[in-house]
């Protein structure tokens, strides 16, 4: 690979969102305040060193990793940063284009699944319907078995609603949401 195509995803995140990877000079403060790095396979701090290698293999690693479809955008790591780098916004740009170039982690099924179930939700209804989203999800990711005995209770308790509540204006929503997918 030519120097120009090892620090692509580098320049497309300087691009697209304005921020810099470079600019990160590993204090480790927002792997330090991620209340999920335990549970990513490269803390935000690994990551942004990743990035900031241009190394072609390294940033491929990044790209194709869980902690991508871990981190919460709480913005713990974002507000910790001395340079300002804003991790929760690269985090996303790298979702956004792991799914397009269908590189998601293996482990990432489920909270791929769960997202497309919510927003579908959202679409369909103006807002979460619950029954609607656990039905979704679990048909996506076979789990049809797990949680069952909650859901009587859950029902009886007026946790759940069997019939969804609708918004007015849905239709609006909708047309966001049809000009949000032909942009990508």
């Amino acid at each position: 690979m030519s120097a120009g195509m090892k620090s692509s995803l580098k320049k497309e995140i300087r691009d697209d969102l304005g921020v810099s990877v470079d600019k990160c000079y590993q204090c480790g403060k927002c792997s330090a305040g991620c209340p999920l790095s335990e549970e990513m396979d490269f803390p935000p701090s690994y990551l942004l060193r990743m990035l900031q290698t241009g190394d072609a293999m390294l940033q491929e690693k990044a790209l194709c990793s869980f902690s991508i479809w871990v981190c919460l955008t709480c913005e713990t790591c974002y507000s910790r940063c001395p340079m300002s780098i804003d991790v929760p916004a690269i985090m996303d740009f790298m979702r956004q284009k792991s799914l397009r170039e269908r590189k998601t982690h293996r482990e990432a099924r489920k909270i791929i699944a769960f997202h497309r179930s919510f927003l579908k939700s959202i679409e369909k209804t103006g807002r979460l319907y619950e029954l609607g989203v656990l039905a979704d999800y679990k048909m996506h990711t076979l789990q049809l078995m797990q949680d069952l005995a909650l859901a009587p209770k859950m029902l009886l308790a007026g946790k759940l609603k069997i019939i969804p509540e609708l918004i007015h204006g849905r239709s609006d929503l909708s047309s966001v949401y049809s000009g949000t997918i032909k942009k990508k």
